[in-house]
């Protein structure tokens, strides 16, 4: 998919080309993107996640495993910034792990292909 600039409103402050956004940049927003919608979902959000009117765990399932798969075959390129999405996605399956009335087998929770068991 290209991103044309002429797309954009001529007076569109503060919009670069995609081209010059450096791919680290690229990713590790796709990844705080996906961070985040899977907290929704989570319902990490609300006062009470048990009561979260937006929690759906099938969801979040979905979203961290492809959190775990871009930040998993991504590492290498992402520097110091890998550390925190690591941490990141570790907290994220394990407050999924934590909310499962019936909790994965260890390695088959979301993403766990990917990163291994987290316990």
């Amino acid at each position: 998919m290209s991103y044309n600039a002429s797309q954009q409103p001529e007076n569109s402050a503060g919009v670069r080309e995609l081209s010059d956004i450096p791919s680290v940049e690229v990713i590790s927003r796709a990844a705080v993107m996906l961070m985040s919608a899977a907290a929704e979902r989570l319902g990490l959000a609300d006062d009470d996640p048990e009561s979260s009117p937006r929690r759906d765990l099938d969801e979040a399932r979905r979203l961290i495993t492809a959190l775990a798969g871009l930040v998993t075959s991504s590492a290498e390129y992402l520097g110091v910034h890998a550390a925190p999405l690591r941490d990141g996605l570790q907290s994220l399956q394990k407050a999924f792990r934590e909310m499962s009335a019936m909790p994965d087998a260890p390695g088959q929770g979301p993403g766990e292909q990917y990163t291994g068991p987290v316990h």
